[in-house]
């Protein structure tokens, strides 16, 4: 299993509430590779809200970027706001797709698409700003 892309490291407590914590609804934003081809009963149940056990997921935006036949794999593209431990992962899991890959493309507006494997950068005060509000 691989798992790549943004995190924000700080000491700030309060920033890590106001950036983390569902009522801010600041999006977090995953492409996922999935075994299987996923149907469009499965999609809407990952729009609508799954159970992962002890919580019943909000609302998510779900898309399908690829659909590889040949090796049984999708590509998808789930955007959320709450982000429990693992979310998703097991958000896949309950729709009994297998995550092979899961990368954080976006926090909120910020993304890490100019940022090679293994790099980092401050963030910009404007950013924070964003984050923020």
């Amino acid at each position: 299993m691989y798992t790549s892309g943004a995190i924000i490291l700080t000491d700030d407590g309060d920033f890590v509430y106001k950036v983390t914590h569902p009522k801010h609804e600041i999006n977090k934003t995953y492409n996922v590779t999935v075994v299987g081809k996923v149907n469009d009963e499965e999609l809407e149940q990952l729009r609508n809200g799954v159970d992962i056990g002890d919580f019943v997921t909000n609302k998510a935006n779900v898309r399908i970027l690829k659909i590889d036949e040949e090796k049984n794999l999708t590509r998808l593209q789930i955007t959320i706001h709450e982000g429990k431990n693992r979310q998703v992962r097991r958000m896949c899991e309950a729709i009994g797709k297998k995550v092979l890959s899961l990368h954080r493309s976006k926090i909120g507006d910020i993304t890490v698409k100019d940022l090679k494997l293994g790099t980092w950068r401050y963030l910009r005060k404007s950013e924070i700003e964003k984050l923020l509000k």
